[in-house]
């Protein structure tokens, strides 16, 4: 298997960032992509969120396996998160968002309460690794009502807060967080998903692992797909070979045009074309 790697250049001034940024905030958002739910999150997230009130969104869920999802959002629940199924660029489940953070921070509110602080609008921070959906979450859940409020006493310089509602302000500076990740398969997965660089990636190679993992989970939807039939004993390249031939993928002549095909599989997959897919399943 090819190796599958970030440049994590700017890791350490991200997190000095967010360890900075963390503590004038009472809840972290964090997306995740439902395909790949735990390789779509930074180990680091769960340290320095480890005081705060934690959403998860399982962001294109509607690319993901609906079973899965639900494994998924029972897997985090276990661990003590508010999880929420959404689809940050149609829309889907981001109106059910404000009554999950007060949900997730009903006892903070509750102390407020007490204390004789009416109103304090709950401040929170949106996390998640590149390409994951930040940018369209942001801009979907903040609607065009979203107005920045400048800063704040006790708030650093320069820090802008958006004041979505009267209930909820967000700090419109988060510290983008890379993976580490020691198993290639992550890496593997998330190249996959499209959350890295394509140049930097072998289409080819990428297709051909897509294509063992759909054969061995999701029998058939390459088949239904790209109206082929693929025997026990062919490979990966034996089954590009195929949608090549069913999509007339040539070079020159009779030439077949792989790289075409592979690239085509890949979107395909990427964009739910071949149907509902989840590449992980929560550990035991």
């Amino acid at each position: 298997m090819a190796e599958y790697q970030w440049y994590p250049g700017h890791m350490t001034k991200a997190k000095r960032m967010m360890q900075e940024d963390i503590k004038l905030i009472d809840l972290v958002i964090e997306l995740v992509d439902a395909r790949v739910p735990f390789g779509s999150r930074n180990p680091d997230i769960d340290e320095l969120g480890k005081n705060k009130s934690r959403i998860i969104l399982l962001n294109k869920s509607d690319l993901a396996d609906a079973k899965k999802n639900k494994l998924w959002m029972g897997y985090f629940a276990d661990k003590g998160f508010h999880a929420l199924e959404i689809n940050a660029k149609t829309g889907t489940g981001v109106k059910s968002i404000q009554g999950v953070v007060q949900e997730a921070c009903r006892d903070k509110i509750e102390r407020d309460r007490r204390r004789g602080i009416l109103n304090r609008p709950v401040r929170a921070m949106v996390v998640g690794i590149p390409n994951v959906g930040k940018s369209t979450f942001i801009n979907s859940f903040a609607g065009r009502a979203c107005a920045k409020t400048g800063n704040r006493p006790g708030v650093t310089k320069g820090k802008q807060w958006i004041r979505l509602n009267k209930g909820l302000e967000l700090l419109d500076t988060p510290g983008i967080l890379w993976p580490k990740f020691e198993d290639q398969t992550v890496g593997l997965h998330l190249a996959m998903i499209g959350s890295m660089n394509d140049e930097i990636v072998h289409l080819d190679e990428l297709a051909y692992e897509l294509i063992r993992f759909l054969r061995g989970e999701y029998p058939g939807l390459l088949e239904k797909r790209y109206d082929i039939e693929i025997s026990d004993g062919q490979d990966a390249y034996d089954v590009i070979r195929a949608v090549c031939v069913s999509r007339k993928c040539y070079l020159k002549g009779e030439e077949l045009d792989i790289m075409k095909a592979s690239s085509m599989v890949v979107d395909d997959f990427r964009s739910g074309r071949i149907g509902r897919i989840t590449l992980e399943i929560p550990e035991e």
